[in-house]
């Protein structure tokens, strides 16, 4: 099967990046494609982007005619005018020998913030917890990841993704990393002067599960949910590690390291906050960068429990005339959700030529806002139900 292009979700400077790319592909379209007329959704230029996206997956072609052009090539980085502040780099310590719970604040009736000391990320870390709603047995446990401005005080799942009251009557662990902007849920190589160090792979796979499972009395059954770049995140390190985690669902993201709109919209995620290319896995392009694409790797992937969601990147239920902020959802918003269709459209075939079940909910209407992803939760809850046996 030949993988075409893919390209993930973020919102703000970046997402007018991504729009910049989409009104590109819709001016090779035009060049290229003979005969070939836009469609007038209500995004105005978008509406051809979204069209080529859901109809005739035209992106594939715009995709071969920017490779042809040279464009979006390794190591691409995004222009310092659509760069955004990734706030103060963390303090580094070396003090820290052990991983361990240095602290633990009650947040609320089934809540509670942990204060961790990681020894890769060589500093402590905020991690939200969820629990079960009965917590009398060992219950399994939910990790989840957010999007490019994962904050350090607390997790966009807890502030306006819903979390708290959808698993108020739910049998399970909730587990919400605090922090890693920009940095894909990953390892990098190097410590980036502008957005610090990424050891996140190592914090989420070896040194906190240990520590969740022990202070929480644990069954061991896991799995993993993600956003934007969490979703990019999540597809990751599930097939990464694949013994780790039995089922993952993702909302609104793209899974190529490699491909055209895989390794664009990767390095644009890494260079929007000001992160170095090279200190991510090593020369892009490379084994690592290979190693990291779930494309490449979904074969890793069979027999979870798997669970992806998108939008097509029009209008819906969120987007009124009181809606804040209403031209940039519906611009930028809407726009990367049709790249995001398409990612989605191409990770589906992949999963399908390789015989591995996943549920894939495409939704008629929706931007990339948490409106959507709030919703799309109670969609994905059976299949991670079933993956954490609850």
């Amino acid at each position: 099967m030949k993988i075409k292009s893919t390209a993930p979700a973020r919102i703000g400077k970046l997402g007018v990046a991504v729009i910049s790319l989409c009104a590109l592909a819709t001016q090779v379209v035009g060049a290229t494609a003979a005969g070939a007329e836009p469609s007038t959704g209500s995004l105005g230029s978008l509406g051809s982007v979204e069209g080529s996206v859901t109809n005739t997956g035209s992106l594939g072609s715009v995709g071969g005619s920017l490779e042809t052009m040279g464009s979006f090539d390794f190591g691409s980085t995004m222009p310092k005018v659509f760069q955004n502040d990734p706030g103060p780099i963390p303090a580094l310590r070396d003090d820290i020998v052990i991983s361990e719970i240095k602290g633990e604040n009650v947040t609320g009736a089934q809540s509670l913030r942990l204060t961790v000391a990681s020894r890769a990320l060589r500093r402590e870390v905020g991690v939200e917890i969820l629990l079960p709603r009965d917590a009398s047995v060992p219950r399994p446990a939910l990790y989840m990841l957010e999007g490019v401005d994962a904050g350090e005080d607390t997790s966009g799942w807890m502030t306006i993704g819903g979390a708290p009251a959808f698993f108020a009557d739910k049998n399970v662990n909730v587990v919400m990393i605090n922090g890693g902007v920009a940095g894909l849920y990953t390892d990098w190589d190097n410590v980036d002067p502008n957005v610090g160090l990424h050891k996140w792979e190592t914090f989420i796979t070896q040194e906190l599960p240990p520590l969740i499972n022990t202070r929480f009395n644990t069954n061991g059954i896991n799995a993993i949910a993600g956003n934007s770049m969490g979703a990019q995140g999540a597809m990751m390190l599930a097939h990464r590690y694949p013994e780790m985690y039995r089922g993952v669902a993702v909302f609104s993201g793209c899974y190529s390291t490699m491909d055209l709109w895989g390794r664009a919209s990767t390095q644009a995620t890494v260079t929007s906050r000001g992160g170095g290319l090279n200190n991510v896995w090593g020369e892009p392009g490379g084994p690592e960068w290979e190693a990291h694409d779930s494309l490449l790797n979904a074969e890793s992937l069979r027999g979870k429990e798997i669970y992806i969601s998108v939008a097509n990147g029009l209008p819906g239920f969120a987007e009124t005339s009181q809606t804040p902020e209403l031209l940039e959802r519906l611009v930028v918003g809407g726009g990367i959700e049709a790249v995001t269709n398409q990612c989605t459209h191409e990770f589906d075939e992949r999963l399908q030529d390789l015989d591995i079940a996943a549920t894939v909910d495409y939704e008629p209407n929706g931007t990339h806002s948490w409106a959507y992803w709030r919703e799309r939760f109670y969609k994905a809850w059976p299949t991670l139900s079933k993956a954490l046996g609850v």
